[in-house]
């Protein structure tokens, strides 16, 4: 039998008739399906792919065939650092190799026999779409949600440009597994920070897995707890810290600052000054990883400054430690050496001194230092409490003098957006000497990517060697301006794609919100679990924003979530060009037709765990 031809007809016949085309008309059974869009940075799928592509389209056959009205698009996640790589190794400029990347890609969707409308296709990296990404960023900035700052930041040495903490876990790039280190620049940053509370609040409700939501929930980290102010003795600079254990402040003996703390520069003595340093350029040399492990040796200098203790106006050392991290809580903590292990260290190997504030609750003989909840001792008038009464009674006081209050922390940071590299999104925004920052008008959208520059990475934003770009006019006042320099991280473009979807070919907005609201939310979403702290908290992040701006009418992007496992290659390894074990669909489908490949691809794993590939499943398929 003649698979192929066979396929091939009624492919055609599919395509002429428009049988998987949208009807707007009933987008009353609407049912969006919908896949997570490629990264055409490769020159071609292989069959990991279409194991998250191919049982989708399965499932949203099914649901046609429930009666529903199935939207069902794709497109490609064109932007960003794999493009951009894949082009400098092959030496064909990125715009040449990824829509190149993407026409090969189109082709294979086209022959697996896939149910796309392709008349809703999306690529990021088209003016027609990045003009809309550059309008996000202008709506985030009117309303107070994207900002400029200097601040250290995570910086990957091999791909020459900086990461957001999401991207930068166990302190190693997540794209070339490169140490990160830490950099101070001026770079923009999206205020997530501001939807924390209803980010977790609202994941519970989601048709997620357990696990992916247990990961975003843990990644915003809320913590809830006090603020306590410590005054400086001499000086009228403040140390604030965020603690959660109030009831051990009376067991303050020091204070301690990251060494990226910017009160280090201010308390430091002259007889200190020498040593934090040095102390500060060894620590800019560790990783966050390193810093934070349990395991590493403790290490600290004095600044030769005092904190004075609001509870009892004793008089403590203020040293510098990298173990105390300046991206979370205030980058400040009290040492408590009695009650917390890590003080307990710091504080052996230091000499400093370790009072204890809190005993166990039946009086029996408890070994420092001791972690546990319990009595209040050695406390002044707040003897006797146990400690969840002492916290409250503590922070009571505290807020009475104005050295205290109720806080609630976050392990969240705010989403570090700017990239220093050439394929990506110009960020629409024109520095000016007289004006400040100024935003481009939206009627000049979009501030388009020039195609000759030299996108070698060297450290520098390759747009700022562009001059033609570079030199422009300040939208307010006519002088002579320079536009940012940096581009726009690729998650920026797939935090909204699915809005742009239905609504593909509108050249006057983003899209219709009276539309947009009809046919979203996203009924069923399939991708793999590592983007639970990016892309798909990122997603959710721009859905509640917009929102809020009155554009959208729902809270949440994605109402059910699958996670496909991972089709490794015959030897159980991941796929890689370098092992050689990467399986094509292409070859699969010229031997044995794509139905053949397709069914395999449903009986032959467990789908959200994966599994080998074997070429003898398609066999008995073949003879099924």
């Amino acid at each position: 039998m003649d698979y192929k031809q066979i396929e091939q007809k009624w492919q055609k016949k599919w395509e002429e008739t428009g049988l998987y085309k949208f009807d707007k008309s009933k987008v009353d059974k609407k049912y969006y399906c919908l896949e997570m869009f490629s990264y055409p940075s490769g020159a071609k799928l292989h069959a990991g792919h279409w194991y998250n592509y191919g049982s989708a389209d399965t499932f949203a056959r099914f649901k046609r065939m429930q009666g529903f009205e199935v939207f069902h698009p794709m497109g490609f996640d064109a932007f960003g650092l794999p493009a951009e790589n894949y082009a400098i190794k092959t030496g064909i400029h990125p715009e040449d190799s990824t829509l190149k990347n993407i026409a090969t890609m189109e082709q294979q969707l086209r022959r697996i026999g896939a149910t796309y409308d392709w008349d809703y296709e999306i690529k990021t990296c088209v003016p027609e779409y990045y003009k809309w990404t550059q309008w996000m960023f202008e709506q985030l900035y009117k309303h107070g949600l994207a900002y400029r700052k200097n601040a250290p930041v995570n910086w990957c040495p091999s791909c020459n440009t900086v990461l957001a903490n999401e991207q930068a876990q166990g302190g190693v790039c997540e794209r070339c597994g490169s140490v990160v280190t830490k950099k101070n620049l001026n770079q923009w940053f999206f205020k997530i920070t501001a939807y924390a509370d209803e980010l977790l609040d609202g994941i519970d409700k989601l048709d997620w897995p357990e696990k992916t939501k247990l990961m975003q929930k843990n990644w915003i980290g809320r913590s809830f707890g006090g603020e306590i102010v410590f005054d400086v003795k001499g000086s009228d600079e403040k140390i604030r810290v965020f603690t959660t254990r109030a009831d051990t402040v009376f067991g303050v003996t020091y204070v301690v600052l990251a060494p990226e703390n910017p009160l280090v520069d201010k308390l430091t003595t002259p007889e200190q000054k020498a040593a934090v340093e040095a102390y500060k350029e060894k620590a800019a040399q560790a990783t966050e990883i390193d810093r934070m492990s349990s395991t590493r040796e403790k290490t600290g200098v004095p600044t030769g400054a005092y904190a004075i203790n609001p509870v009892n106006n004793r008089e403590v050392p203020i040293l510098v430690a990298d173990y105390v991290i300046a991206s979370y809580g205030t980058g400040a903590v009290m040492g408590v050496a009695a009650h917390d292990d890590r003080d307990f260290v710091f504080a052996k190997k230091l000499g400093l001194p370790i009072e204890r504030v809190i005993r166990s609750k039946d009086g029996s003989p408890d070994e420092l230092p001791y972690t546990e909840y319990g009595v209040m001792v050695n406390s002044g008038e707040f003897d006797g409490l146990e400690s969840e009464e002492g916290k409250k009674a503590v922070l009571k006081k505290l807020e009475k003098e104005g050295k205290g209050c109720l806080k609630t922390n976050y392990r969240l940071r705010d989403w570090l957006v700017s990239r220093q590299r050439y394929w990506g999104a110009p960020i629409p925004v024109v520095h000016c000497e007289h004006c400040g920052d100024v935003l481009v008008p939206e009627e000049d959208l979009p501030v388009r990517l020039p195609r000759n520059v030299n996108f070698t990475p060297d450290g520098e934003s390759p747009l700022k060697k562009c001059d033609e770009f570079m030199h422009t006019t300040c939208p307010k006042c006519g002088r002579p301006a320079l536009r940012d320099a940096d581009t726009l991280d690729t998650f920026v473009c797939s935090s909204w794609y699915y809005l742009r979807y239905p609504d593909a070919k509108n050249s006057e907005k983003p899209f219709d919100s009276e539309w947009i609201n009809k046919v979203l939310p996203v009924d069923k979403y399939v991708g793999g679990a590592e983007h639970a702290c990016m892309h798909l908290l990122y997603a959710r992040f721009f859905t509640k924003a917009l929102r809020d701006m009155g554009y959208l009418n729902f809270d949440e992007p994605f109402l059910s979530l699958v996670h496909q496992g991972t089709i490794l290659g015959p030897d159980g390894n991941k796929m890689s060009k370098s092992k050689g074990n990467v399986v094509s669909p292409d070859d699969s489908i010229a031997k044995y037709g794509a139905d053949i490949f397709r069914v395999y691809l449903m009986f032959g794993f467990n789908y959200v765990e994966g599994g080998p590939w074997n070429d003898n499943g398609l066999d008995s398929v073949g003879r099924f």
